[in-house]
């Protein structure tokens, strides 16, 4: 009975969290600074709750939200230490997710089998037919890690030669140059 009592809670709590993460939005406080400050909003066709183990799993259309971090799976397990949420691990048919490092600045995507958010550290984890993409450069291995805060990115396991990275780097696009004279 006390199980249930905390997950409806715990369900009551998250649809107030909507509402906020909604009018954040529209105020256009989802810039990266403030990521880690926002609640995480999980959208989801079922949702259980263990409370022996501190983890609950979503399955089915999975979306979370926190701040401009978005991650769309087929399946997110949360962990949990001392009621706040420590790692998520999400799996799918290549999730995928999306950050806005800073107001203005292009949207940094990706996508891998597997995926692990550290919340209070920042940083994400893509693991097996990973790629992370800005703007016209993308980089893909099977192992990628990506600091939130700092947007640094880092592609490929120190302890295997055998794994490669791929990096592709686009030319800045050229500006057509100025007409020269006014043609007289």
């Amino acid at each position: 009975m006390k199980q249930n009592k905390n997950f409806r809670r715990r369900m009551l709590r998250g649809s107030g969290y909507c509402l906020l993460l909604l009018a954040l939005y529209s105020a256009g406080a989802c810039a990266l600074e403030s990521d880690g400050d926002q609640p995480i909003v999980i959208d989801s066709n079922t949702a259980t709750y263990d409370d022996v183990k501190a983890t609950s799993t979503y399955t089915g259309n999975v979306i979370s939200i926190q701040g401009s971090i978005r991650v769309n799976s087929d399946k997110l397990v949360v962990y949990f230490i001392d009621g706040e949420a420590d790692k998520m691990v999400f799996t799918g048919n290549l999730a995928k997710f999306k950050q806005t490092p800073n107001e203005g600045d292009q949207d940094i995507t990706g996508e891998a089998l597997t995926g692990e958010y550290y919340p209070k550290k920042n940083l994400l984890i893509l693991i097996d037919k990973a790629t992370v993409w800005q703007g016209s450069g993308a980089y893909s291995s099977d192992f990628i890690e990506y600091d939130l805060k700092t947007s640094l990115v880092k592609a490929g396991e120190k302890e295997s030669a055998g794994k490669r990275v791929h990096v592709v780097l686009q030319p800045k696009a050229k500006e057509p140059s100025a007409a020269k004279g006014d043609g007289k």
